[in-house]
């Protein structure tokens, strides 16, 4: 069974194409270039929705009559989203408040097609239980490259995957793309087909 499609993938992340990729070949990468600073006052479920739409409205915008595929994903614990550490200091402070503790990660993606507008605008959640960390294991991995440009300073199919006790819900979707709802949304869209 072959899965065909024709549209864009509105996101620079590596590993949104690379779990796309593993199932469908024939799409294209447009990154946006958007702002995600959350608005004040907006909840993580409207933030990744907002942006998911905005990303993909703004590749629409130069693609006419194309499906688009935009998608953003952001790690909450204690109500606050933690964003991409810049630097050692932030991803220990992120990686302290992940260790030994549940957190979330939620993923809004958005598939629209030119004029046509937004199609689907959901939301899926998955929770992530990490293990306490030890002081050894929280300075090697804060010198790896790895943290410095995951929400939440961690890859859950990195080095970090022995931080992490359970995940309940999509594993997919703590890697950035929720391909069960995704691939399932396309298709009901029109964007994708089974041959």
């Amino acid at each position: 069974m072959n899965m065909q499609a024709s549209f864009i993938l509105a996101s620079a992340s590596p590993r949104r194409r690379e779990l796309l990729g593993a199932l469908i070949s024939d799409f294209e990468i447009i990154p946006s270039d958007i702002d995600e600073k959350p608005l004040d006052g907006e909840s993580p479920e409207a933030h990744v929705l907002r942006l998911s739409s905005e990303k993909a409205l703004e590749v629409s915008r130069e693609n006419p009559g194309r499906w688009i595929l935009g998608a953003d994903t952001v790690v909450i614990i204690d109500g606050k989203i933690l964003g991409k550490p810049d630097t050692p200091g932030e991803a220990e402070r992120m990686l302290g408040m992940l260790s030994g503790r549940t957190h979330r990660v939620i993923t809004g993606f958005a598939i629209m097609k030119g004029d046509e507008g937004v199609t689907v605008n959901d939301t899926v959640e998955s929770s992530v239980i990490f293990k306490d960390i030890s002081r050894d294991e929280m300075d090697w991995y804060i010198r790896t490259s790895e943290p410095y440009d995951k929400a939440g300073g961690y890859a859950v199919q990195g080095k970090a995957s022995f931080f992490i006790k359970e995940i309940r819900g999509s594993y997919t979707n703590v890697i950035g793309l929720p391909l069960c709802e995704v691939v399932t949304a396309l298709k009901e869209a029109g964007a994708l087909r089974l041959v």
